[in-house]
C-alpha cells in the first residue's frame, strides 16, 4: 500500500498567535522523533483534515517539509481538537526509523456474521476495542479484523489467543483478553421468572399457615 503525503512548511509564529493561522485555514503542528529537535511547522487544514481521515493513528505518512527534498516517515501521535466544535486545534507527528520495531494500539473491526446471532435473545458483546503489537513500520495493519464466523452457540467467545496475525508482528495484550463473547439475554429472564415464583411460593405459604393458626 502507497503511503500518504502530507506536504507542510516550517513555522515561526508561535504560542497564542496561532489562532491567526486557523482564521486563515492554517493549522499548527509539531514534529518530535529519533534525535530530532522538535519541529515548529504548519499545513494547511483542510488537507490535514482529509489525512486524519485516510491515515487515523496507525497508516504510515511521507511527511514532506519544505524546501527539504527526502521527506520523513511519521505517524500521528496526537489530534488536539476544539471541544465543543471539534475544530483541530494542532497535530503532532512522530517520525520514526523503519528499521525499528513499534508498539502501537491498533483498532479491532469485527467481519462477518455470528450463526448464534440469527436466535432472538442474544447478543454480542465486545470488551476491547484495541489491540496492542509490536512490529516493523510497514509491516503495521490499519485495523486487526476479527472474524465473527465461528460464533455458533451461546456463550462462545474470542480471545486475544484466537488471533493470528501476520509473521513479524508481536501481540503484547493479555493472551486471555477477552474480545467478543455471545451472551444469553433470554437465560437471564428465564432467571428472574424462577425467582420471582419462588417468592410467590414462599407468600403463598406464609399466608396459609397465618390462616391456620387463627
Amino acid at each position: 500500500m502507497e503511503n500518504l503525503t502530507l506536504r507542510v512548511s516550517n513555522r515561526d509564529v508561535l504560542g497564542k498567535k496561532t489562532r491567526f493561522l486557523r482564521r486563515e485555514g492554517i493549522t499548527p503542528v509539531h514534529l518530535f522523533g529519533h534525535n530530532l529537535n522538535s519541529l515548529a511547522l504548519q499545513c494547511d487544514t483542510v488537507q490535514l483534515q482529509q489525512l486524519i481521515a485516510q491515515a487515523g493513528m496507525t497508516k504510515l505518512i511521507n511527511l514532506e517539509i519544505e524546501p527539504e527534498k527526502q521527506p520523513k516517515s511519521v505517524f500521528i501521535r496526537e489530534i488536539q481538537r476544539q471541544p465543543s466544535t471539534g475544530a483541530l486545534i494542532h497535530v503532532d507527528f512522530y517520525q520514526i526509523r523503519k528499521s525499528e520495531k513499534i508498539k502501537v494500539e491498533v483498532p479491532i473491526v469485527l467481519t462477518g456474521e455470528a450463526p448464534a446471532m440469527k436466535l432472538k435473545g442474544r447478543s454480542l458483546m465486545q470488551t476491547l476495542n484495541n489491540l496492542s503489537i509490536e512490529c516493523l513500520p510497514d509491516k503495521l495493519p490499519p485495523q486487526i479484523e476479527v472474524d465473527l464466523s465461528p460464533l455458533e452457540e451461546a456463550n462462545q467467545a474470542i480471545h486475544v489467543r484466537d488471533i493470528t496475525l501476520g509473521s513479524g508482528i508481536t501481540i503484547n495484550t493479555d493472551p486471555d483478553q477477552l474480545v467478543v463473547k455471545i451472551t444469553e439475554a433470554v437465560a437471564e429472564k428465564v432467571v428472574e421468572e424462577v425467582v420471582t415464583e419462588e417468592v410467590e411460593e414462599v407468600k403463598a405459604e406464609a399466608e396459609a399457615e397465618g390462616q391456620s393458626t387463627e
